[in-house]
């Protein structure tokens, strides 16, 4: 009996919700999201393996949403400008590649092996994605990056 009354109750709500939401709008919002609501996600970038065993994926695609992995610079000269110079072109190539740009992305994540590093990585990162430059994240890594790079950065950005 009571399984019951809590199933009449929820569906009850549930038109209630709907009802609202059509008043104010929100219906033709959800209409929309629901035409598109199951995005395939593509990789489209190099996967990265651990004895043969797949552990990231350089790329994906999600609707109209572009995720890149973190790029690093593991060369030489070990000096901030360059390997986040390095690091920029890197992102840029795999967002051309995959129909974005940089004046696209909306999510940088920048990680600094040394927090010293800021100012320089700063030089070069600035006027990069544009007038509407994203959002963006710095943070200084415990142990460094990975690779030996100074800097490495991922990103989200929209597609066409």
């Amino acid at each position: 009996m009571q399984l019951e009354n809590k199933t009449t109750r929820r569906g009850s709500f549930k038109k209630l919700g709907m009802g609202l939401a059509a008043l104010f709008g929100v219906g033709t919002a959800a209409n929309a999201m629901s035409a598109n609501s199951n995005p395939k996600k593509e990789v489209v970038g190099k996967i990265e393996t651990d004895q043969d065993i797949p552990l990231f994926s350089g790329a994906v695609k999600h609707g109209n949403t572009l995720y890149i992995a973190g790029k690093g610079a593991h060369v030489e000269p070990f000096e901030i400008k360059a390997h986040t110079e390095i690091v920029l072109q890197e992102l840029e190539k795999e967002l051309k590649r995959n129909g974005s740009s940089m004046e696209k992305v909306l999510k940088v994540n920048v990680y600094l092996a040394d927090l010293a590093d800021y100012k320089g990585m700063n030089e070069v990162f600035r006027g990069r994605f544009g007038k509407n430059p994203p959002v963006r994240t710095t943070v200084a890594t415990y142990g460094g990056v990975p690779g030996n790079s100074l800097v490495e950065m991922d990103c989200i950005a929209a597609l066409d």
